[in-house]
């Protein structure tokens, strides 16, 4: 789903968008054309649909995908309102596009049946699946972090979470492992659903990275008797700032100070060590913040 970004024309932040949007479509492709294709895989999207078809009928695997994605798009429109944006029908016409030109300059490389030994071809198989998770995740990650979306199949998700109510996660998932196992349906390999779902779970993990940022913060909770000694701990010898709440014990009912203080993974060792040196019977919450702005972290 687009965010409601409105960046001003030709503004910094508008060339910076549309550069991660090109970049990140040209990645997905690549993703698609070295590691996915070649090998018969078909992790998800319209695309992985495409791909099977290609290799099945000899359609052209963008054309094909172009076909499924313009008429999701009308209906996600028809279905959900005006949640995508003009990005979002950018990179719908954009991925095909450049499909399309290193298709027509390098021409489509055949389901591999190299004259090696069947070791080797897993071999190649399981680096293939790696990569290709690695190069989508990144292409789509940079997708997202431009304020677009891919449209595709995670349009019929996002039309099922409307009427369903099932986490779009969740369906997400369902629709794309459905989609992985056409493929033993048309080449009778059992073996490629179970590279395509290792492409989809790396990729999933690396477009959290990339939206997220390499180098997440940490929440965390404290509860201690000696609540002033690790504040001091924070504030002199972190140097992090923190926010003393008052709470109360719902089983006790004694009043406690607890603790708010976001940190780094490296300095989240050091104050777990330093607690359990103060009060090894405090009890410490640490919730992974994806996104942590204001002053001392990013810029809003």
């Amino acid at each position: 789903m687009e965010n409601g970004r409105q960046e001003k024309l030709f503004s910094k932040e508008f060339f910076k968008n549309y550069a991660l949007l090109a970049g990140g479509c040209f990645l997905f492709t690549l993703g698609a054309v070295m590691f996915a294709e070649p090998y018969g895989f078909a992790p998800g999207g319209t695309y992985g649909i495409a791909m099977v078809f290609h290799h099945l009928f000899g359609w052209r695997t963008e054309v094909s995908a172009l076909c499924m994605d313009i008429p999701l798009l009308l209906i996600g429109i028809y279905f959900l309102g005006g949640k995508f944006g003009i990005k979002t029908v950018i990179c719908t016409f954009l991925i095909p596009l450049f499909m399309w030109i290193i298709h027509s300059t390098y021409g489509f490389a055949p389901l591999l049946e190299p004259e090696i030994t069947e070791r080797s071809m897993l071999q190649e198989q399981m680096l293939s699946s790696i990569f290709g998770g690695v190069t989508y995740g990144l292409g789509l990650g940079m997708v997202f972090r431009s304020g677009a979306t891919s449209g595709g199949s995670d349009i019929i998700s996002m039309i099922l979470n409307k009427f369903t109510h099932i986490s779009l996660g969740v369906l997400v998932m369902i629709v794309d492992c459905t989609i992985t196992l056409t493929t033993v349906i048309a080449f009778g390999d059992w073996r490629l659903p179970m590279y395509s779902w290792i492409i989809i779970i790396i990729e999933g993990k690396v477009i959290d990275l990339v939206v997220d940022g390499f180098f997440s913060n940490k929440t965390v909770l404290i509860i201690s008797q000696k609540s002033d000694e690790i504040k001091d701990f924070i504030i002199n010898d972190m140097q992090r700032g923190a926010t003393i709440m008052e709470a109360t014990g719902a089983f006790s009912g004694e009043n406690k100070k607890m603790i708010y203080t976001i940190v780094s993974m490296k300095e989240l060792i050091s104050l777990r060590k330093r607690i359990k040196e103060i009060d090894d019977t405090a009890f410490v919450n640490v919730i992974n913040s994806s996104e942590i702005l204001g002053e001392g972290f990013k810029r809003i």
